[in-house]
């Protein structure tokens, strides 16, 4: 079991980068809009699907790695801290979009919309680096079971991931509605992530090696 200090920063980083503009949430906001929440949340599913699956591939992974190379963990730390930073920036930088002015997209079948969503998942970068360069750096090796700790951390990554997309796939034609006629809350809501990244990728830095 990770210390309840780890499993609260990396659930804050989980939350982080959920509410932060991606592949998935693109996607699921789109098919929302165009073909209604229950579209979203079929797509969503396999989004999730597409979790667990760099999820165990990361747990089995990351059990090689501390048993072979433990000071992987440097350039993990460094390489997790960096790709916070640029979605940081990616969030504040000059010309952002927000991810409810989406294009309309054509009507799919239950089978296809799991199918897509699955695939944008296994395709989403943001996914692969938190999975491969920020879940390690949350694992003490000297607490418990290596595997047993990923999956835990990664399970908390899921379960926040899909509670918040779902939310957003169903509400989506609202809160869209709401901003269009709100530029102001776009650009609270982009900064106030763009710090909350910047700052976890600070702390991620300057902490101790495990």
């Amino acid at each position: 079991m990770p210390d309840p200090a780890s499993l609260f920063a990396f659930a804050a980083i989980a939350m982080g980068m959920v509410l932060t503009p991606g592949p998935n949430m693109i996607y699921l906001i789109s098919r929302s809009i165009s073909q209604g929440p229950v579209a979203g949340l079929i797509s969503l599913a396999g989004v999730a699907l597409g979790f667990v699956f760099y999820m165990l591939c990361a747990a089995f992974g990351i059990t090689a790695i501390v048993m072979a190379v433990p000071y992987a963990y440097d350039a993990l730390r460094a390489a997790g801290a960096a790709y916070l930073l640029y979605l940081a920036w990616q969030s504040v930088r000059p010309g952002g979009r927000s991810p409810f002015q989406v294009r309309n997209l054509p009507k799919d079948s239950p089978r296809k919309l799991f199918a897509m969503g699955f695939l944008t998942n296994l395709l989403n970068p943001k996914i692969a680096i938190l999975y491969l360069s920020l879940l390690p750096q949350f694992v003490s090796p000297e607490q418990s079971n290596v595997l047993t700790q990923s999956l835990i951390l990664g399970s908390v990554q899921i379960a926040i991931s899909v509670t918040v997309n779902a939310l957003i796939a169903i509400a989506a034609g609202g809160i869209a509605s709401f901003l269009a006629g709100r530029p102001i809350w776009l650009v609270v809501q982009r900064w106030l992530m763009g710090t909350v990244l910047a700052g976890l990728a600070i702390r991620l830095l300057t902490e101790a090696r495990r």
